[in-house]
C-alpha cells in the first residue's frame, strides 16, 4: 500500500508545474486570483465576451500570455 500511496504522490507532483511561471493555461480559479477578482467577476466578463478565453470540454481556460496582453490593451484605453 505505501509504494501505490508514493506512486500517486509522484504522478500528481509531476502533473503540475515546478513553478508559478512556467504555468501557461491558467482555470477560472486561478485567473481570478491572477486578477485579484471574484469567480463570478471572471463569469461575467465571459459572458459580456470581454475576455479572451477557450473551452476545454466545460471548462474554461485562459492563456496566460494572451490575458497579460489583454492586460496591457485595457491599461492602454483607461
Amino acid at each position: 500500500m505505501s509504494s501505490r500511496k508514493t506512486e500517486i504522490t509522484k504522478v500528481t507532483t509531476e502533473a503540475q508545474p515546478k513553478s508559478e511561471n512556467e504555468s501557461r493555461i491558467l482555470t477560472v480559479r486561478e485567473l481570478a486570483g491572477y486578477l485579484r477578482v471574484h469567480q463570478s467577476t471572471v463569469y461575467r466578463l465571459l459572458r459580456e465576451r470581454k475576455l479572451p478565453a477557450f473551452r476545454v470540454g466545460t471548462d474554461w481556460r485562459f492563456s496566460r500570455e494572451t490575458i497579460e496582453r489583454w492586460m496591457r490593451e485595457q491599461q492602454k484605453r483607461g
